[in-house]
Order: C-alpha cells, then structure tokens, then sequence
C-alpha cells in the first residue's frame, strides 16, 4: 500500500526567505523608489506598487504583448522582466505617453483609426508601436505586421492598428521631408 505524502504546510521552517531589495526605477519622468523582493516583475512593480495600472497582465509568459513597456526607448514585455534588473532605468507606460491633456500621436491615431475594440490590448500595441516607430525598421505594412506580432489583440482589429500606425509613421515621414527642406532653405540663403 503506497504512503501518502505529507501535506505542506502553511509556513516553511528553516528556509531564508530573501530580503527586500531597493529599486529606483524613473518612471514616466519619476524617479521611484521601490522596495521590492527580487522575483517582483516590472509587470508587477507597475501595477502592484506603483498603481500604473494600464499596463495590462494578460498571458504572465511573454506571448500575448499586453504588458509591453518602453525601457530605455525600447519595447519589452515587463512580465518577463525583473524589477531589480532595471535599477536605474527610464521605464515609459502608457500613462506617461501623453504630454497634459494632449495625446501622444499614436494614442489620438488609434482613436481616429478605431483601432481598439475591448481595449485590453491597447496599451501594450501603443507602446510597442512607438518603440517600433523609434526603431525605424518598418516601412510597409507587412514590416508593421511582422514586427507588430508580438502583440495579440483577440478581437482582431489588426487592420485599423496597421492604419493608424502607418498614419503616424507618414505624418513622422513627413515632419522629417519639411525639417530636411527647411534646413536646405537655411543652407542655401547663407
């Protein structure tokens, strides 16, 4: 007759539990100071600690891209990132896209494009597509699709995300065609 295990217990003994670590994370232009025990994810630190509850926890594995953030300008899934790994670094939700009452483009793109439906996703397709807009790696639609999927949206708005992000991207395109005219006007009245 085979044994049963013993239950666990409610508490162990004789196990260190780690100490809490000091974090200093600047988020959307804050410095904040957490103190956070090691395994906390960013996904957690924004949420759980700071109240930055846009950032949404959707799969916890890294798959579904509703926890994407910038860090240092670029976009990663905070659910697989630890906190005190990115003491010291500049961290960007969406709650610190917008500039006042003023949208950041791609927000004000996303409303006019309709390109949210339930709006779970939305936060982490905003974030991704400005740290994918920065990268400069995209320039058609398939590029956008390409590097854009590793973030699902389950009610499928795929189509308006692509508009609205290639709507920005022209109107950067453009804003770059006008500076570069302006500065050969310069140039040439020298």
């Amino acid at each position: 007759m085979a044994q049963r295990a013993p239950t666990a217990r409610s508490h162990a003994r004789g196990i260190p539990v780690p100490d809490r670590i000091n974090v200093t994370l600047h988020v959307n232009g804050v410095d904040r100071k957490l103190n956070i025990t090691p395994w906390t994810t960013l996904l957690d630190a924004l949420r759980l600690h700071l109240d930055l509850t846009g950032t949404k926890k959707g799969c916890d594995h890294g798959q579904c891209g509703a926890c994407t953030v910038l860090v240092d300008g670029r976009r990663i899934n905070s659910c697989l990132t630890l906190a005190v790994m990115k003491d010291g670094a500049h961290v960007t939700t969406i709650e610190g896209l917008a500039q006042g009452d003023m949208l950041h483009p791609l927000q004000q793109a996303f409303i006019a494009h309709d390109a949210f439906q339930c709006g779970y996703c939305t936060p982490g397709q905003i974030c991704s597509a400005v740290g994918l807009i920065a990268e400069d790696k995209a320039h058609t639609a398939d590029e956008i699709r390409e590097l854009m999927s590793g973030n699902i949206c389950r009610c499928g708005a795929y189509p308006n995300i692509v508009a609205a992000i290639e709507d920005v991207m022209s109107g950067k395109a453009a804003h770059k065609t006008a500076h570069k005219a302006a500065q050969k006007s310069r140039e040439a009245g020298r």
